[in-house]
């Protein structure tokens, strides 16, 4: 799912209704016929698909996600990155979309791919390339996105490229990543004579911790979990994979949590609501409720990605320094997921190369677009949040050194997450249908003190198996 609230569930609050925004990058893209979006282009372009776009090419790109106008800074600087890709492209006219809550709620994704709505550039997440190719939506990238298109290319996770790619062939390009880790109130383990500077690294430390922390009284809850909305089935799913376990099998057709592992999750969890009372006495949780909870000093952890921080800061008032981060316990692996931009089947080559100089340009460059870390905080938007950080190399090192450089927050706080990664591992498939099943294992746990565990599981596994055999 999506980061700060997994990101399937950004999409699923968004408003259902869509504006179309146009953005006239500058007086020379001009206004003739010869900018349109139907194809081809007027002069300049190139039959050769891993030859960069020519900026002589006369395109006009519709592209998804521009931000609102409630988000003032944030659509400050997609106006300056239009008009500074257009110094060098000044024939390519852009044309941005916004949608309110950014940016589509499942259906109308859905009901976009069907219609062959989508723009020529649209927003999806790593879990939405089965969908989009199912649908026939998103065109074969791989001959245009090569290190002379995308000179960074060499650098990015392969990982999260993975994410994009199927049978070999690339479908996207990444703008965003995330993997879950162990969100702390620093002031908690401090009150509760916890070092915040070194989180819990094994669930068996965390049981420890949230029963000093709960301790302290006061409604004040150590450890806290979703249950309702799928997000007990995803937190699930991260607390399996966070010991080497899986949630559905290599072949993609079999459950494959009703084992040692899957009990073992199911007992913990179920010995610190009853036996510990270390959880708190509110359950059927979902995302945004565990943010209010830390946020207001009456949980001291959570699962969670780095970019709730931002989120709890921006929207619930938070401050920074209450805030730490270390990996997820168990560090086998780690839930992982991130945001993209693919590129509609159809279009011409030329507004192909158009979209991915594009996405080049504002999501995969150290030091402009996105990472342009010195204008972030001068526009007093959040800065030193770890992550999305899918640079490897000299990339990593100078984009990292800029973070620390313009942190609007103390990063130090976040050392420990930083300092050990955790190998990310992708959602199953069919997440969503499976983490609808999983909230009911979550569910009877975290309510229900004779909560039968061994049927639980084997309910929830004839469940998950059903929704597999119906791929």
């Amino acid at each position: 799912m999506r980061s700060a609230r997994f990101r399937r569930t950004r999409r699923a609050s968004a408003v259902t209704l869509v504006s179309a925004l146009t953005l006239t990058a500058l007086a020379a893209c001009g206004t003739s016929s010869s900018n349109n979006g139907s194809g081809g282009s007027d002069g300049g372009g190139s039959s050769d698909p891993a030859a960069p776009l020519d900026p002589k090419t006369k395109v006009t790109l519709t592209i998804d996600c521009m931000p609102p106008a409630a988000k003032a800074a944030e659509l400050k600087e997609w106006k300056e990155d239009v008009a500074e890709f257009n110094k060098t492209y000044p024939n390519v006219t852009i044309e941005g979309r916004s949608t309110p809550g950014q940016c589509l709620e499942p259906p109308r994704f859905t009901a976009m791919l069907k219609a062959k709505s989508q723009p020529d550039v649209f927003y999806t997440y790593f879990t939405d390339l089965p969908q989009v190719l199912d649908n026939d939506g998103a065109a074969d990238i791989t001959a245009y996105v090569n290190d002379k298109s995308v000179p960074l290319l060499k650098d990015i996770d392969p990982n999260v490229l993975g994410s994009l790619k199927q049978d070999g062939k690339l479908y996207g390009l990444p703008t965003s990543n995330y993997t879950m880790g162990l969100l702390i109130n620093r002031k908690l383990f401090q009150q509760a004579g916890l070092d915040p500077d070194a989180p819990p690294r094994t669930w068996a430390q965390v049981r420890t911790a949230a029963q000093k922390i709960a301790g302290l009284g006061k409604g004040i809850a150590g450890f806290g979990e979703y249950s309702a909305g799928n997000t007990g089935g995803w937190h699930f799913t991260a607390q399996m994979y966070s010991l080497g376990g899986e949630v559905v099998d290599a072949s993609g057709r079999k459950a494959a949590f009703n084992n040692g592992l899957g009990k073992q999750v199911a007992e913990n969890l179920h010995a610190m609501r009853w036996q510990d009372d270390s959880m708190g006495k509110t359950q059927l949780l979902k995302w945004g409720d565990l943010q209010k909870q830390i946020a207001t000093d009456k949980l001291g952890m959570f699962l969670a990605a780095p970019d709730d921080i931002a989120y709890m800061v921006q929207q619930l008032g938070a401050a920074y320094e209450n805030f730490g981060m270390g990996p997820i316990p168990g560090e086998k692996n780690t839930l992982a997921g991130g945001n993209n931009y693919m590129v509609k089947k159809g279009i011409s080559g030329d507004k192909i190369k158009a979209a991915v100089a594009w996405l080049n340009f504002k999501n995969l460059s150290v030091g402009k677009g996105q990472f342009d870390w010195a204008r972030t905080k001068a526009d007093k938007l959040p800065v030193g949040v770890p992550q999305p950080n899918f640079w490897l190399n000299e990339s990593k090192t100078k984009d990292d050194a800029a973070r620390v450089e313009n942190a609007t927050m103390p990063v130090a706080n976040f050392k420990t997450f930083m300092d050990n990664p955790v190998a990310g591992k992708a959602e199953p498939p069919k997440a969503q249908e499976v983490y609808k099943v999983l909230d009911n294992v979550m569910s009877g746990i975290l309510t229900n003190k004779d909560a039968d565990i061994d049927k639980l599981l084997a309910t929830a596994e004839a469940q998950v198996n059903q929704v597999l055999a119906n791929q």
